[in-house]
């Protein structure tokens, strides 16, 4: 699945991440990621746990009991520790690995996100339709601009140049975006500020680094 992008090119093993992201906060908790050696951010990597059969299990939600092995969240860095069977060298013991990882990761942090804009339409704080994202975005409410990643046209650059303050999410394709309010299909969300908004930040740019798009 290819992602539309106006994004950077990521460093190899590194994570998708914009050029305007803000400045890490001193309270962030770092981990060392398991392939570049590097601590860094949490919030710009994904954990794995061994299961007692020793089975590799992503842990996205960062709850699952056990030494956490972390590692970048971008594609490279992903395949890098499989084919340098790193995660068996962390654990430290035999650890089985899916063939499919990338590709499960991707999957998941997909339906995260659908799950959040779920809880954000829900909750009031999405809404949906050019009409009604720009005028989200002309009174400064929106704290995150979504676009479908397949559209390139004039509308999403003319609400991207409108969005001033919020960032821009191009990552997830019109048809995730449709599922998430039981639509088909959906070009342009807007979000507001809040627990929520930051949540979905975090797990668009996550899935940035599985597609090559992302959050800005």
């Amino acid at each position: 699945m290819t992602a539309a992008t106006t994004m950077a090119k990521p460093p190899e093993g590194g994570p998708a991440r914009a050029a305007d992201a803000p400045a890490r906060d001193a309270a962030t908790p770092l981990r060392r990621c398991i392939v570049s050696r590097r601590s860094q951010p949490k919030d710009g990597l994904i954990r794995f746990v061994v299961a007692p059969d020793g089975t590799l299990t992503p842990d996205l939600a960062e709850a699952l009991p056990g030494r956490g092995l972390w590692v970048e969240a971008s594609r490279a860095a992903i395949e890098t520790a499989c084919a340098k069977k790193l995660f068996g060298r962390a654990a430290r013991r035999a650890v089985t690995v899916p063939e499919d990882l990338a590709e499960r990761l991707e999957h998941m942090l997909s339906e995260r996100c659908i799950a959040l804009l779920g809880l954000l339409n829900r909750a009031g704080e999405l809404t949906a339709g050019m009409t009604r994202v720009r005028e989200w975005l002309r009174a400064d409410k929106a704290a995150i601009l979504l676009t479908a990643a397949e559209s390139d046209g004039r509308d999403a650059s003319e609400l991207k140049r409108q969005a001033r303050g919020a960032q821009t999410v191009d990552v997830l394709e019109g048809v995730e975006l449709g599922r998430a309010v039981g639509r088909d299909h959906i070009v342009h969300m807007a979000a507001t500020p809040g627990r929520l908004a930051q949540s979905l930040i975090r797990e668009t740019r996550r899935l940035a680094g599985l597609r090559g798009g992302g959050a800005r």
